[in-house]
């Protein structure tokens, strides 16, 4: 095992034996340091060697430790108060004052003289920045390492290292660097990132592990009101209302870098709440902050995360401007909330320089990007790493290479990742297949009883340029196989020309959402019977072929066009999708048949993705607006199809980030069809007679219970992250989360359209007024669950309504 040249460990009490929590150490005549936790515990690393320990706090004297060896754990510090009172700012503990408190006076400065962050404060700007993403086992102990588990990898634990904040035992199991050029236009709101190198250890090229963390921590300025950590947004200690949510205490002062500057010391006013503790240095002229310490309480309102520790360090270009020179991220990944609890670090560390500015580039720079793999990037040698590694690995870091390179050697090993995939994924991998998903090989539904589903597709690597994805299923109470089948081929990954085809015949419930597709693949919903609310036997057979041709003219900026030919036919005898065919309407069909040909536009403004190939992952899902259009054209009498008629339809979501009150989501629909259609081609407002949470659709409604071929739906939902659940005493430790939201729908439907149908459903549509419901309901139950009661507006007189639902979902968030 390798250590630091000084580490020192232990807990600070005062003279009465209680613990002082908050309490500023720093290694004497130096600016390396840390403050004690709520339990008065601290641990602190450095590579250098320190003969003195200074330990201070306002209201008590001073302490300077001689340290008698390298390693000093364990040790017991006790504070004396002051013999003078300090007045009303003498406080250590509890709520501090908010007046006459000369850190509160520092705060005020630092907002007077706001710092603009320097690459917003140019026209452009571009940097060079390094970056190094790391993956720990942590609270390694001799119960771990002689866990059967690890028989055949012993030698992994040679590897093993302290914490620089924890003093907990850690052993590095993954490391990757990266080298960027990054590039933007504030004038034109453009950015954009080059990768120019790539080195990883253990898992070669898994970009989408490397983006998994990469997407739970965003850049920000610490001088915003908020700062966005875990698709949370916590108080800034900088925020201009930082008052209202933090205790500040004036605690040192010093030379940094030939500046005065002042060390103020911040921590929660009350529990439970999205904000940090840990303490920043501010120059007294310039009142820039120079570094900041901000460590997540550990009852702040995250799953799955017992610490959260971020550094960022500044230069200050003039009495306006700084710019970022290194920021890091740790965060400390478990099952559960106990200080000991076994778990993963995840740790990146930024360092930023070259920076350059008003170097205008055209738009073109920003918005026709490069798709190609470039090999290259991923085998740099040894002299571009010494010249771009701005940060110089330590001994345990070095080492990570060498043993991983090892370890994926070790069969025990590659079974344990084998199995972590499977749950992260759903899907087994085997010699360039993937078999599943798992989650979805069962199922129930009124027609087809029980339903086995088995499903693959090809997987060489997540830059391949092709992919054929199908599945077969069975239904034993009809004993009837379904199948589909898709394949897609990338062209060109300059452009991301794409083909892509296939072909479906299969149980569906049409009337699942408002803004349809024709994906071979696409969104299959036969609802369970087994959890299902009144009738649910409106299902439909489906039998879809389809070719496509995609291309991306612009970044994040998709153009389709597309063919179909599809023949629907209801799946039940209770249920009719039966039509007129005449004019005196004597005579009916109940099967359709369609040929259609569509052109789609999806913009995905702020995307980010992982991979070179056909398909891509995203990295962050919820944080970007989709906007899409779809004009589809009605083919009657090619391939023996029934109908002409023209469609319209648009589609608009838009993520929220509504500072301290939570995360919402709006989404907007509209739509209209232009010419006579049947029942199985017209627009169903989606109902949901489960009891599970489906996306855009209205819980209260049955399906088919409105029908429409013009329609606007609009949605809107809020999470407050548990904002008003954390003021109450008995509901703050369940950490529980408000959630509250209201949806609405117009729509109405021709008397031509009425005319056409001989289904003998009544067709009616929200045309009077708009049809909405509301829901209120509690998320975050043991981590994963929530519930959520919906209530019925209007429109209670339609037979058979209900005017309540219930719905749960499952999921695992932060």
């Amino acid at each position: 095992m390798l250590f630091a040249q000084t580490k020192v460990g232990g807990k600070i009490k005062d003279s009465n034996g209680e613990v002082l929590p908050f309490v500023n150490v720093i290694f004497n005549k130096s600016t390396e340091g840390t403050t004690s936790n709520e339990n008065g515990k601290f641990y602190l690393q450095s590579d250098a060697s320190y003969s003195e320990l200074k330990v201070s706090f306002l209201g008590y004297k001073t302490k300077i430790i001689p340290l008698q060896e390298k390693v000093n754990l364990e040790m017991e510090i006790v504070l004396q108060e002051e013999a003078e009172s300090l007045g009303e700012v003498r406080i250590v503990r509890g709520k501090t004052s908010k007046k006459n408190n000369p850190a509160i006076d520092i705060l005020r400065k630092i907002w007077e003289n706001k710092r603009s962050n320097g690459v917003s404060a140019f026209k452009q700007y571009q940097y060079r920045k390094y970056e190094k993403l790391e993956f720990d086992l942590n609270e390694i102990d001799s119960t771990v390492i002689e866990n059967p588990i690890f028989n055949g990898m012993e030698f992994i634990f040679e590897y093993a290292d302290t914490n620089k904040f924890s003093g907990s035992t850690y052993l590095p199991v993954f490391i990757n660097e990266s080298v960027y050029k990054v590039y933007g236009d504030n004038e034109m709101n453009q950015k954009r990132e080059d990768l120019v190198g790539n080195k990883n250890s253990g898992f070669e090229q898994n970009q989408n592990l490397i983006a998994a963390v990469k997407g739970i921590y965003d850049e920000y300025n610490v001088y915003n009101n908020y700062i966005k950590v875990f698709d949370k947004s916590f108080v800034s200690p900088l925020s201009t209302t930082g008052i209202n949510n933090y205790n500040y205490v004036l605690s040192d002062s010093a030379y940094i870098d030939d500046k005065w500057c002042y060390n103020i010391i911040y921590y929660p006013r009350r529990e439970n709440e999205l904000t940090f503790k840990g303490d920043f240095w501010v120059n007294d002229t310039t009142w820039a902050v120079k570094d900041i310490n901000l460590e997540a309480s550990r009852d702040a309102n995250i799953n799955w995360v017992n610490d959260l520790y971020i550094e960022q360090e500044f230069k200050v270009l003039n009495d306006s401007l700084f710019l970022m020179t290194r920021d890091y991220f740790q965060a400390n990944f478990t099952l559960f909330k106990k200080e000991d609890a076994r778990g993963v670090y995840a740790k990146r560390t930024q360092v930023f320089d070259e920076y350059k500015f008003n170097e205008k580039k055209d738009r073109s720079f920003y918005t026709k990007r490069q798709y190609n793999f470039n090999e290259d990037v991923y085998s740099r040698d040894q002299d571009f790493w010494a010249e771009n590694r701005l940060e110089k690995l330590n001994d345990e870091e070095e080492g990570i290479y060498t043993m991983l390179d090892s370890l994926t050697n070790v069969s025990a090993f590659n079974r344990i990742y084998d199995i972590a995939t499977f749950f992260e994924s759903g899907y087994v991998e085997f010699n360039g297949w993937d078999f599943g998903p798992a989650y979805s090989m069962f199922d129930y539904n009124e027609v087809e009883g029980f339903r086995l589903r088995l499903g693959a597709r090809t997987y060489f690597g997540q830059h391949d340029p092709w992919r054929i994805e199908g599945y077969v299923a069975y239904g034993f109470r009809d004993e009837t196989y379904k199948y589909g089948i898709s394949g897609k081929w990338l062209l060109d990954p300059k452009s991301r020309l794409i083909i892509s085809g296939g072909r479906r015949n299969d149980i569906e419930q049409l009337g699942s959402s408002l803004t349809n597709s024709t994906d071979v693949l696409g969104r299959s919903l036969a609802s369970s019977g087994l959890v299902s609310v009144g009738d649910n036997n409106k299902l439909s057979n489906l039998e879809l072929s389809t070719f496509n041709l995609s291309i991306n003219p612009w970044y994040n900026f998709k153009f389709r066009i597309g063919a179909s030919y599809r023949e629907i036919s209801s799946a039940s005898p209770e249920f009719s999708l039966d039509y007129y065919t005449n004019e005196s309407r004597t005579t009916t069909a109940s099967t359709i048949k369609q040929a259609e040909i569509s052109t789609m536009l999806t913009y995905t403004p702020g995307r980010e993705t992982t991979g070179f190939g056909v398909e891509r992952s995203v990295n962050n899902e919820d944080e970007f607006p989709t906007f899409f259009v779809n004009y589809s054209l009605g083919l009657k009498n090619v391939l023996n199809s029934d109908f002409d008629y023209k469609k319209l339809q648009f589609f608009y979501n838009q993520p929220l980030l509504i500072g301290g009150f939570g995360r919402a989501t709006a989404s907007l629909e509209a739509g209209k069809t232009f010419g006579e259609v049947p029942l199985g081609l017209l627009n169903v407002v989606p109902g949901n007679q489960t009891f599970f949470a489906m996306y855009n659709s209205f819980p209260v409604l049955d399906f088919y219970e409105f029908v429409t071929d013009t329609y606007v739906s609009a949605h809107f939902n809020h999470n407050f992250n548990g904002r008003f659940f954390a003021r109450i005493p008995l509901l703050r430790e369940l950490n529980l989360r408000e959630l509250v939201g209201v949806r609405a729908v117009w729509g109405e439907i021709s008397e031509e359209n009425k005319r056409l149908d001989a289904s003998g459903l009544t067709l009616r549509a929200p045309s009077k007024e708009p049809y909405f419901e509301y829901n209120v309901g509690v998320g975050n139950i043991l981590r994963f669950l929530s519930f959520k009661a919906h209530f019925r507006g209007n429109y209670r007189n339609i037979p058979d309504s209900r005017n309540f639902a219930f719905t749960a979902a499952f999921g695992f968030h932060f």
